[in-house]
């Protein structure tokens, strides 16, 4: 098997995709995205918990179908317009949608009824697309997951689960009753009830071969069905219109190396595991003798990747863990998943666009899809798109172009992202994500995340430092990007240290690059033992001196501190200049502190700077940094998605930063309003994000913004890095 680096490759497909438009290539971009909770009934409470997890289309392409299991419905998207998808309203259940699908006129939706997993029921209901009413039910025997059709619309296939207790005997097998298959017959997509024909598939996995626990279907040209048993590692292929099996082998195992294996608040793509069960869930056929699966893994196994098998159980070709590490390549790898099952592949599509045979990965923790190219032998990773958060489901629209995305996660009570379906559109262009990416050191990804400060490279055009916060605290690393490159690149990554080891308890909100070396502000968290302190850094990463807060400052302390810092002045006449991110038990409501520090005399002092009246959430600064006769600061709202208001850049004159000493009256500085940031974080066509928290103006005077993702933490994994042109300009 030939063996390629993934991030090698993506950076190579990278460079094609910015070359001239004489050879340009058709790619997916984002075009549209739909909060779920649009469709919630009218007077039904915003913050209803909502979530779209399968997701289908009708024959014509104008209409999304999702499985809505909270809410117990399923909802309709008017995509006529795919660029502006409409709210279309839902049919509800009195049980949860697990799945849906489409034969002709009618929306086959497995419904689960169980009143608890010791008892399971469901039933397969059809609902009439023109009349949204439930036209035909049939009891299924148990708990169904998913549901698929063949190419005629003359039968239907369903999972039955009967999903375990994972807080029953540790979630070990066997929990009966077992799981089994389900095929029905259908007319008109109506299924006949009486045809109904029960599949048993016990006795065939070494791993609870008494206990199946059927995951995903798909059928083929020849009318054969592909299933999955995740937890018994175990696929299975039927006759479609006989039931009989046709041929069935373990999922298999796989070596991985150059993985994360540790949770541990550090991104380290050196340790490795032997033996790990595939433990596949979706799965689809390429063609009639090729499948490919998802191995998300369950109980025990995922291996964080995905395998195409031919129908005897040879495999075809193994991806490892080049998924996990092309996802690392663009920040988008779920370090809190290490210890876990990474990435998590959990969902699959595919289809044939113009003469590409296409298939897509959806990876559950990373956020993300991964596009490839079905060669026949080993897939060409075009590329990854990013989705919402926990992709679970995707629809391909061939005849107009389109991919969509169901994203399961709904973080409303967290004040976090909706749940949203997500739309993109294949055409000739270039890839807009991503916009920055790592190189490679030592074979692996430089892994990166929760970028949440920026800072100008000195003398040195369309270079810039970042750092990320505390998600990385165990290792806490300064990067160097080139802006240069398309997307910009991350090139190198230096570790801060203390006394030789990393340094530890730091949470890097801000940096600000000097001729030998760095200035970097951390944000404490007296909870954690985390103190507010500036730290000044050699330009070999080593912690030199440790600068902690005055007690005039100290004493009216909040966890919310230091999100920024610059300079003004050389020498001994050198200035630091930290924004307080928001107010402190001293401060007036809606002012914070622009505090300074002279590193010279040691003298602090500070100015009030006047927030923006909020609406719901809070208002508070992320950066600040110096060019020319100003001090640009990012003020912005907590809130993401239609909620955000306020993500923007305002700027304060250096006349007007005139430090009292704390302790007593500060002055209030006037500022002015320099650009807002909403329209480019609109731009990808995805949800607002939230942390606007990095802006550097390199030497030639050329503004860049960047986006903390959190480091895939309850957030989609997006990092957005773009420039505002020149400062002078504007």
């Amino acid at each position: 098997m030939k063996t390629v680096s993934v991030t090698a490759a993506l950076a190579a497909l990278l460079a094609t995709s910015v070359a001239g438009s004489a050879i340009a290539e058709p790619v997916f971009n984002r075009i549209a995205s739909f909060a779920v909770a649009d469709n919630l009934p009218a007077g039904a409470d915003r913050k209803t918990v909502t979530s779209a997890e399968i997701v289908t289309a009708t024959d014509d392409g104008m209409t999304l179908i999702y499985s809505d299991s909270p809410l117990k419905a399923i909802g309709f998207i008017d995509i006529k317009d795919a660029a502006a998808p409409k709210a279309g309203g839902i049919v509800a259940f009195d049980g949860e949608p697990t799945s849906v699908t489409v034969a002709g006129p009618k929306a086959l939706v497995a419904v689960n009824t169980s009143p608890n997993r010791a008892n399971p029921s469901g039933r397969l209901a059809a609902v009439d697309l023109a009349s949204r009413q439930v036209t035909a039910s049939c009891e299924l025997g148990g708990q169904p997951d998913s549901v698929a059709v063949n190419k005629d619309r003359t039968l239907a296939a369903i999972a039955i689960e009967n999903e375990r207790d994972e807080t029953v005997n540790d979630g070990a097998l066997p929990q009966m009753p077992a799981g089994d298959l389900v095929i029905v017959k259908l007319t008109d997509g109506t299924p006949d009830c009486a045809s109904i024909r029960h599949v048993a598939l016990t006795g065939l996995a070494e791993v609870g071969g008494e206990d199946p626990e059927p995951e995903f279907v798909s059928f083929n040209g020849r009318d054969q069905i592909a299933l999955t048993l995740q937890e018994n590692n175990q696929i299975v292929v039927l006759d479609g219109r006989s039931g009989k099996i046709v041929s069935h082998f373990s999922a298999g195992t796989v070596d991985l190396e150059k993985i994360d294996t540790k949770r541990d608040g550090k991104l380290s793509f050196t340790g490795s595991l032997k033996g790990v069960a595939r433990e596949p869930d979706a799965v689809k056929w390429l063609d009639d003798d090729r499948l490919v699966v998802a191995n998300e893994g369950d109980w025990k196994g995922g291996s964080r990747g995905f395998t195409i098998f031919d129908t005897s159980g040879k495999v075809l070709y193994e991806a490892g863990a080049r998924l996990e590490r092309a996802a690392a390549a663009i920040g988008h790898y779920p370090e809190k998943r290490s210890a876990a099952k990474g990435v998590e592949p959990e969902g699959l599509e595919a289809a044939t666009f113009g003469a590409d045979r296409l298939f897509f990965v959806l990876a559950e923790r990373a956020s993300l899809v991964g596009v490839y190219k079905d060669t026949g032998a080993e897939p060409e990773l075009l590329q990854l798109l990013p989705s919402g958060i926990s992709p679970e489901g995707g629809i391909a629209i061939p005849a107009r172009n389109l991919l969509v995305t169901a994203n399961e996660a709904d973080l409303v009570e967290d004040g976090a992202a909706r749940s949203h379906v997500m739309i993109y559109e294949r055409k000739e262009g270039k890839a807009a994500y991503p916009q920055i990416r790592s190189v490679e050191k030592d074979g692996v990804p430089i892994g990166f995340g929760a970028l949440s400060g920026l800072s100008a490279v000195p003398g040195q055009p369309g270079k810039l430092y970042a750092v990320s916060d505390s998600v990385y605290g165990a290792e806490p690393r300064i990067f160097t990007i080139d802006t240069t490159k398309s997307p910009a690149e991350i090139t190198d990554a230096l570790t801060i240290t203390r006394d030789g080891a990393p340094a530890q308890k730091l949470d890097i909100e801000g940096i600000v690059a000097t001729e030998d070396g760095f200035w970097l502000a951390s944000e404490g968290n007296s909870d954690k033992l985390v103190p507010h302190a500036l730290y000044q850094v050699n330009a070999k990463g080593q912690i030199k001196k440790e600068v902690p807060l005055p007690e005039e400052l100290r004493a009216a302390e909040t966890r919310f501190g230091f999100e920024g810092i610059t300079i003004t002045g050389e020498g001994d006449d050198a200035t630091l200049w930290m924004a307080v991110q928001r107010e402190w038990k001293d401060d007036e409501k809606g002012f914070v502190k622009l505090v300074s520090y002279k590193p010279k005399s040691e003298a602090w002092g500070a100015v009030r700077y006047p927030l923006e009246k909020k609406g719901e959430g809070w208002v508070g600064l992320s950066e600040i940094t110096v060019h020319g006769d100003y001090a640009y600061v990012i003020e912005r709202d907590n809130l993401v998605g239609q909620a955000a208001k306020l993500k923007k850049i305002f700027r304060v004159a250096l006349a007007d930063l005139k430090p009292a000493k704390l302790g007593g009256p500060l002055p209030v500085v006037a500022k002015e309003e320099f650009r807002d940031l909403l329209p480019d974080l609109k731009s990808l066509n995805g949800y607002v994000l939230d942390k606007v928290e990095g802006f550097a103006i390199d030497a030639t005077g050329t503004g860049y913004v960047v986006t903390d993702n959190d480091g895939v933490d309850d957030s989609s994994g997006e990092t957005m890095f773009w420039s505002i042109g020149k400062i002078d300009a504007m």
